[in-house]
């Protein structure tokens, strides 16, 4: 290799070094879960690949500039990045500039004269009661899969889970007894959530029915394992709900996340209060609970517009 590709060579170790200590930090003092550290590491290995594209000169942590961060950003819009994903990945640059300063590694952080893009009130997309009840009613033949697939997905309309929150729940999590489930959510954070007696009875025939033959007689504490024994994947499970959504005559795009939005939006309409709701969800900050009460508002003009003699 040519004596002249060694400051690059040397920047970009400088890049991987923080970056590698960025993650350690996400990880340990945040606290944050595997898919947010992915994520946030993602986000910045985008800007520096396009830092080495734009850049002739090697460039170090120290040298980046505002207008550097606006470019990348003009590169993202012209690539139609989104205005929400353009917002996350500017939060994820202010994130690490922040480390960088705290690490003295940077004097100003190149991030603070940028404003951050505006977003559009956009609320979740939810399942009606009707469509629940379609997308869970368990077919007349129920194998090993399906009895898995369907104890998954009343499990989680029952207490409202994330998606990564169901496929890595281990044997010991629910208690049928108490109709109760741990959760271990994002920040490692354990909650408690109760979930319905039909929920119940389905994961107890999948126990007794279904993972033993799944299983395939191999050890394994996860409690909802693959066709081959195994923990199952997040993207097999988006597989599985949309096949099921599909069969249950549902035409909506569906996705885990809208069960976790329906359960909510169901509780807080048949009288739940916001701060049990919170609880359940797992959310750190209440007015992320809030937007539920949004969609409920909502409904409730639509009931009002079609109902009301002058509406």
């Amino acid at each position: 290799m040519s004596f002249h590709h060694f400051p690059l060579l040397k920047a970009a170790s400088q890049f991987s070094q923080y970056l590698s200590l960025f993650v350690q930090y996400l990880t340990i003092q945040r606290r944050l879960s595997k898919n947010t550290v992915a994520a946030y590491s993602a986000d910045i290995q985008s800007f520096f690949n396009f830092l080495l594209d734009t850049t002739p000169s090697p460039l170090y942590l120290s040298d980046i500039q505002t207008d550097q961060i606006i470019r990348y950003f003009q590169h993202c819009h012209q690539q139609r990045t989104s205005t929400r994903s353009n917002a996350r990945r500017l939060a994820t640059l202010r994130t690490f500039f922040r480390f960088l300063k705290d690490q003295a590694v940077i004097t100003i952080d190149p991030t603070t004269a940028i404003d951050s893009p505006k977003i559009g009130h956009s609320l979740p997309k939810m399942l009606s009661i009707t469509e629940v009840d379609a997308l869970l009613r368990l077919p007349e033949k129920h194998p090993p899969m399906v009895l898995r697939n369907y104890a998954m997905l009343h499990l989680l309309y029952a207490s409202g889970l994330r998606v990564s929150e169901l496929v890595n729940l281990s044997l010991n999590s629910c208690n049928l007894s108490s109709g109760h489930v741990r959760i271990l959510g994002k920040g490692n954070k354990e909650r408690i959530v109760p979930f319905s007696a039909t929920a119940g009875k389905m994961i107890s025939d999948y126990l007794e029915y279904g993972r033993p033959v799944l299983l395939k007689g191999k050890p394994n504490a996860i409690l909802f394992c693959s066709n081959r024994g195994t923990a199952m994947s997040r993207n097999r499970f988006w597989q599985i709900i949309r096949e099921t959504a599909i069969q249950a005559g549902i035409s909506k795009a569906i996705s885990p996340h809208m069960l976790r939005h329906s359960f909510a939006t169901h509780l807080l309409a048949g009288g739940a209060d916001l701060r049990s709701l919170q609880m359940m969800l797992g959310h750190t900050d209440i007015a992320t609970t809030q937007i539920y009460t949004h969609v409920d508002s909502d409904r409730l003009k639509e009931i009002h517009r079609r109902y009301h003699p002058r509406g």
